[in-house]
Parts: C-alpha cells; structure tokens; sequence
C-alpha cells in the first residue's frame, strides 16, 4: 500500500468521533439494498457520525490489509481503534446499537 494511502486511511479513522467504513462493490446486490440503510443512519446520528464508503474494486490493498472479502463489510473504528466488524446487510438498529456504546 503507498504511505499516502495507508497514513490517510489512518487519519481518516483517527478521531473522537466514530467512523463506519462501508466496503462495497458496485456490482453487489446486497451493497445497493444497504446504502439506503446507512443513509437513513446517518441522516439520523448526523455529524455524531463519520460514513466512508470505499469501493473494494477500487481499493485492493486496504481490503487486503483488513481482511475484507466478502460485501458489504461494515467495519467502525474511533480514535484509530477498531469497535466493530460485521459482513453483510446489518440493520439500523444493530449499528445504533453499537454506536451509541461509543457515544455513551
């Protein structure tokens, strides 16, 4: 991975406020059925959240750095830290839920 993406990454995810990185494709059905989920998380949580969407076509070393292989991967960091991984659709209420562990 080039310095300039692994240390933007690493700033990225470097702050008080949580970040929720959603791995997708643009070819995966189940990726398409969650961004309306995700908009609809942050529309409610607001500036409380950071989303990044980052397309696994498009970013190969990343995924490859976190072990994401399968879409959607939704993976939360705060403060640089890793508080949560799932694979797959989650539901609104399972992300609020952990989220508001990290807001609390």
């Amino acid at each position: 991975m080039s310095e300039k993406k692994t240390s933007s990454f690493r700033q990225l995810i470097d702050g008080e406020t949580p970040v929720l990185v959603d791995f997708f494709a643009t070819w995966c059905g189940p990726c398409h059925a969650y961004s309306p989920i995700l908009a609809q998380l942050k529309a409610d949580l607001g500036d409380d959240l950071r989303l990044v969407k980052i397309d696994v076509d498009r970013n190969e070393e990343i995924c490859q750095k976190l072990g994401v292989s399968s879409m959607p991967t939704t993976i939360i960091f705060q403060n640089g830290e890793l508080k949560f991984r799932a694979a797959g659709v989650q539901p609104i209420s399972v992300l609020k839920a952990e989220l508001s562990k990290l807001t609390a």
